[in-house]
C-alpha cells in the first residue's frame, strides 16, 4: 500500500478494533464522536504516532463512556509494518489528551500483521 497522506481516504480499513471512549470525568471527550473521526493513534511499544480514521460498525456515533467496534485506516503505515496483531492495545488522542483506548480484534492489511514464529 502507498503511504500518500491522502490515499487512506479510499483505502479499506487496516484493522478492526474495539474502542472505549473515555468520559469527560476520565479526561476524555465531552461530546460524541462520529464515524469518520480521525484522532491520533499510539500503539503500545512504539514511539511513532499517526492518525487513524475510525469508521464505526453498526452505528454513526459514539458517546463518551461508550464502547464501539470500528474499522481503522491509518494515515501513515510504514512504522507499523509487521507490527500489528490481535490483542495489541493502543491509545487514541486529541493532541496530547488521551480520549480513549483500543484493542485490535483483527488485522486486515497483511503487510501490517506481525508474524509469530510458531516453530518450537
Amino acid at each position: 500500500m502507498s503511504d500518500s497522506k491522502n490515499d487512506f481516504l479510499t483505502r479499506s480499513p487496516d484493522f478492526i478494533a474495539r474502542l472505549k471512549y473515555r468520559t469527560a470525568e476520565e479526561g476524555g471527550r465531552s461530546n460524541p464522536a462520529y464515524s469518520g473521526y480521525r484522532p491520533h493513534v499510539k500503539f503500545s511499544g512504539k514511539s511513532e504516532l499517526t492518525s487513524g480514521q475510525q469508521k464505526f460498525i453498526n452505528t454513526d456515533k459514539v458517546n463518551p463512556g461508550e464502547t464501539v467496534d470500528a474499522g481503522i485506516t491509518l494515515v501513515w503505515t510504514d512504522p507499523f509494518k509487521s507490527y500489528l496483531h490481535e490483542s495489541l492495545e493502543f491509545g487514541f488522542y486529541e493532541g496530547s489528551v488521551l480520549i480513549g483506548t483500543g484493542i485490535i480484534l483483527q488485522v486486515l492489511d497483511k503487510s501490517l500483521e506481525k508474524k509469530f514464529n510458531t516453530e518450537l
